[in-house]
């Protein structure tokens, strides 16, 4: 009686994840099947979120559950003082992650081991330039966001006026971007001899490897020209296209994990479906990746432009409209009849026509699965954090495809309502009267220009670092301003429902 006692307290009580746990795994849960300690590094991952655990460290998870790519693994790494407490709690637990797929019906987990090590935040990231600068290192990835690259919004240069970018051009044998300590670290190879590694971003940025290669290139030119030349020519950066839906973790993710019998910091959430298209070009080798189902094509930039106009300004559609109707997350969205009757009408009607279709895939065809995806309640990602930095994501996702429709003399109403939507967003109030808190790295300013439009639309298009020419198109003017108007005067509801010409005049997720 004692011992099946003890086995039911045994089932009953999570596992602390650890390396030495992993004999101890729950059943169901697979943990990995090779030897973590013959592991050796390869890459070093700048920027270690929820996103890269659950999507290419994934991947190269799965080449080591085949006996592959064992010389390939990761060493994370971070650039900003927050990164430290992720350090924590990752090495705590020897850098293991607990995976959960959310599939519509269906939960698995499984534990992922390619993360062997976190390098320490330091300032200067001295520790970072000298772990890049060995010669074992042959990639150094990044998921930086957006924002991150230090892109001018009028030249779409390297913005030189950054405090950031400032600081590494007067100290940079002590950057503090990421960008300074890899030009750094690439010095320190260039002149030992060690050759050049491959810079790959996995961020959802439109030619994000040429995004990177001009943040490198061109920081290094204003301090020496020499090695500017030097990381262009040798050095590869290549494109991706990267996807999957990673909600952030928060409490309910960590119980979800105990209920599934672990005891895990920083468990990750994610949907049943992965994609990752990437260019070929890799200066020092890379991981057989297409071996655990990538794709390695020259194409990337139509797989790029699909899920980066569809997926993530798809997202934006949804985000501003949910909060001001306190949708909680994206697939209350989709069940609310007037914001998913917006986003199918501006997908179908104003996005996908301005998309190319890729192997296997048409843009409505890709449009029909992210609604779906969208639709998954499993997966609680939250409008808030879709609608974050929106002044980096509506000028990335949004914008090109209002040009395109200027150019082309097509229909604009829908995306000019979604940035109407934005600027009644940020004047800080949802339509229940509760606040919504800051959620801009530029709230303050985008506030006060969301309360000056109020009286006067064309406020908001002012803001010529994030609408460019776009704020003198009387065009894209006249419609923003008459969705804008109408929204003030008579709600978003009434916006949607005349925009959709859906006539359920009851919006509301409480009826």
């Amino acid at each position: 009686m004692d011992e099946l006692m003890e086995r039911e307290t045994a089932q009953l009580t999570p596992v602390k994840l650890s390396q030495e746990a992993l004999k101890d795994l729950p059943e169901g849960v697979a943990g990995p099947g090779y030897d973590r300690a013959s592991l050796k590094p390869g890459i070093i991952h700048i920027g270690l979120g929820n996103f890269h655990r659950a999507h290419q460290a994934w991947y190269l998870h799965r080449l080591m559950q085949k006996g592959l790519a064992e010389d390939w693994a990761i060493i994370g790494a971070g650039v900003r003082p927050y990164d430290a407490a992720m350090r924590q709690k990752l090495l705590a637990q020897d850098c293991l992650t607990t995976l959960i797929e959310l599939g519509p019906g269906s939960v698995s987990a499984e534990i992922t081991g390619s993360m062997i090590d976190y390098l320490p935040i330091e300032d200067g990231n001295g520790a970072l330039i000298r772990a890049m600068a060995k010669p074992a290192i042959r990639i150094v990835s990044l998921t930086v966001t957006e924002g991150g690259y230090f892109v001018d919004p009028a030249t779409g240069g390297l913005d030189v006026r950054h405090p950031d970018i400032r600081h590494d051009v007067e100290n940079p044998t002590r950057p503090c971007t990421v960008f300074g300590a890899i030009a750094a670290a690439l010095k320190t190879r260039r002149d030992a001899g060690a050759g050049p590694f491959t810079v790959q971003s996995c961020d959802n940025l439109r030619g994000n490897g040429n995004a990177t290669r001009q943040a490198v290139v061109s920081l290094a030119r204003l301090t020496d020209p020499k090695l500017a030349d030097w990381i262009d020519q040798t050095c590869s950066f290549p494109n991706s296209m990267v996807d999957c839906i990673v909600p952030a973790t928060g409490p309910v993710e960590i119980a979800l994990a105990r209920e599934l019998g672990i005891e895990d910091a920083v468990p990750v959430t994610h949907e049943n479906y992965r994609q990752w298209v990437i260019e070929d070009d890799f200066c020092a080798g890379r991981p057989d990746w297409n071996k655990a189902g990538a794709v390695f094509t020259p194409s990337v930039h139509d797989y790029e432009v699909m899920k980066i106009r569809i997926l993530n300004a798809g997202h934006q559609v949804l985000a501003n409209a949910g909060e001001m109707l306190s949708a909680e997350t994206i697939a209350d969205c989709m069940e609310h009849p007037l914001i998913a009757a917006l986003f199918q009408k501006v997908q179908q009607e104003e996005i996908a026509p301005y998309v190319a279709a890729v192997p296997g895939m048409n843009p409505q065809d890709y449009a029909e699965l992210i609604e779906r995806r969208f639709s998954n309640a499993a997966i609680r990602d939250t409008v808030r954090r879709v609608a974050f930095d929106g002044s980096s994501r509506h000028p990335g996702f949004v914008h090109p495809i209002l040009r395109d429709a200027l150019a082309a003399g097509g229909p604009i109403a829908g995306l000019s309502l979604v940035e109407a939507l934005w600027a009644r967003m940020c004047a800080g109030t949802r339509e229940d009267s509760t606040g919504i808190e800051a959620n801009d790295p530029h709230w303050e300013a985008l506030a006060e220009a969301a309360m000056a439009a109020r009286l006067r639309p064309q406020a908001w298009l002012e803001q010529h670092d994030i609408y460019g020419d776009l704020a003198g198109n009387q065009w894209f003017a006249v419609e923003f301003s008459r969705w804008l108007s109408l929204i003030w005067s008579e709600g978003c509801e009434a916006a949607l429902r005349a925009y959709t010409g859906h006539e359920q005049a009851q919006g509301s997720l409480d009826t």
